[in-house]
């Protein structure tokens, strides 16, 4: 197979320094990108860490997957972006999106579309150095340093959209159900002609939840918590290309911050037993997932890959431990076979 780069994301669960080692051990492994998430409370900040993975790795692309516009002003994700930017140059994109886990637990809502657009456009006049009006007052960048590409992640149909019309790359959100895969990539593209752009002027990043196991019945069983957040936020249409029907209440007590970002994994796999099956769990680990075989993962990213997908960013199950295990799991059973 070939066309298509893998990356990983390492949640900044531990201190920068660690983080940076990690994704040292990710370039030396053969992965394409290193991607770190943004939430004020779950995480350490990602400029930080991102800064202390550039000066540890030479080559290794880095990303914010993703970081957002409402905890942190167009301005400031400018002159964040410019800092890691000096020290990785060429190997940076900025990924943005909504801020749902960032502005959820400090009870701020998600960027609207017009509030993410404006803050898009902001964002490219201040990286190209020219002058952009905040308030009434007008400011630019000092500095601003080499181009730097703009992901978008999305997944409902007006953001996809949207992605395609202002964005570099799109990073979507709705793994790689070959239904969702295909529907996600044709509204992108939608965007990319009513903006009046090239067709391959847009890349195609789909994020996915990866696990290597030759027994999908037993490890499925933790990405329960995963199935029923997406229930939560809206997901019960895409579910049901699964054959998964659930109603899962909007809060589950005793789960903290959610069931997505849940502290005792455990716990919420427990808890969200009571609405998602075994075999509902098997059933979003063969749709949406890339969890099984080395074969059968490999299967799955060259089907991304066919769809329109130029890169794949894998997540391993979790958000407070590093993935060290598929990390290496990957590196010696799925990427000889890709």
């Amino acid at each position: 197979m070939t066309g298509i780069e893998v990356g990983i994301r390492l949640p900044p669960c531990v201190s920068a320094q660690e983080v940076a080692r990690a994704a040292g051990e990710a370039e030396q492994l053969g992965f394409d990108q290193v991607w770190i998430p943004d939430s004020q409370l779950l995480w350490r900040d990602p400029f930080a860490v991102l800064t202390a993975c550039a000066i540890a790795t030479s080559s290794i692309q880095l990303g914010t997957a993703v970081t957002n516009v409402v905890t942190r002003h167009p301005s400031v994700i400018a002159s964040a972006t410019r800092t890691v930017t000096e020290l990785a140059p060429g190997r940076f994109t900025l990924g943005i999106g909504t801020g749902n886990s960032s502005v959820q637990p400090i009870g701020m809502r998600p960027s609207r579309q017009s509030e993410l657009a404006t803050a898009i456009s902001a964002l490219r006049t201040l990286l190209d150095g020219e002058e952009h009006e905040f308030n009434g007052v007008r400011g630019r960048l000092r500095d601003p340093g080499p181009e730097v590409p703009l992901f978008m992640a999305a997944s409902g149909p007006k953001n996809l959209r949207l992605a395609g019309e202002l964005a570099d790359g799109a990073i979507l959100l709705s793994g790689v159900s070959p239904a969702t895969l295909s529907r996600s990539c044709a509204l992108v593209n939608a965007g990319v002609l009513a903006a009046g752009r090239r067709p391959d002027s847009v890349s195609i990043t789909v994020s996915a939840h990866c696990h290597v196991t030759d027994d999908l019945g037993r490890d499925a069983r933790i990405l329960k918590p995963i199935c029923a957040g997406i229930a939560q936020h809206g997901g019960a249409s895409a579910l049901a290309l699964a054959g998964i029907d659930v109603v899962v209440p909007s809060r589950i007590d005793g789960i903290y911050p959610d069931v997505i970002h849940a502290e005792d994994w455990d716990l919420a796999v427990e808890r969200c037993s009571e609405w998602i099956s075994d075999d509902d769990a098997v059933k979003f680990a063969q749709t949406f997932c890339l969890f099984g075989t080395p074969t059968e993962i490999a299967a799955g990213i060259e089907r991304a890959r066919r769809a329109g997908a130029s890169k794949i960013l894998l997540q391993h199950v979790g958000s407070y431990d590093l993935p060290y295990e598929l990390m290496n799991s990957y590196a010696d059973l799925v990427m000889p076979l890709i």
